[in-house]
């Protein structure tokens, strides 16, 4: 990513990647849909060809969700011991929801940051 010559006071990228828009000016939308990312901010014009999270927030999403539905499964299990269709009834649409929320929320703050600390692919320099 080129340097931004554009002068905007910064945003915190925690904020704006939870509320989903534009890491530069923090008014234009980041997404387009559930997860695809716009071609451009509306408000201040940022090119988002820059953005690439790449694998990490899915990382991050599969650790966490799986760490706190594994947890709910086992207090529920030791606790009640109810039949196995319980456990699909309730657990496989909680696992759904809040990955997909936490998935959009963490690409946000993924891509905020990688605009805030000017993060591009690593080149080798032949100097």
């Amino acid at each position: 990513m080129s340097q931004d010559s554009a002068q905007f006071p910064p945003v915190d990228p925690v904020k704006v990647g939870l509320k989903g828009c534009c890491p530069r000016c923090g008014e234009g939308k980041l997404f387009e849909g559930l997860l695809a990312l716009k071609p451009r901010c509306a408000a201040c014009g940022l090119d988002y060809a820059f953005a690439d999270s790449g694998d990490g927030p899915a990382v991050f999403v599969i650790l966490i969700v799986g760490f706190v539905i594994i947890g709910l499964v086992l207090w529920l299990q030791v606790n009640y011991g109810p039949p196995i269709w319980v456990h699909v009834l309730l657990f496989g649409p909680l696992t759904i929801i809040l990955s997909l929320l936490s998935l959009r929320w963490c690409k946000g703050i993924f891509v905020a940051m990688q605009y805030r600390h000017n993060a591009s692919e690593g080149q080798i320099n032949h100097d």
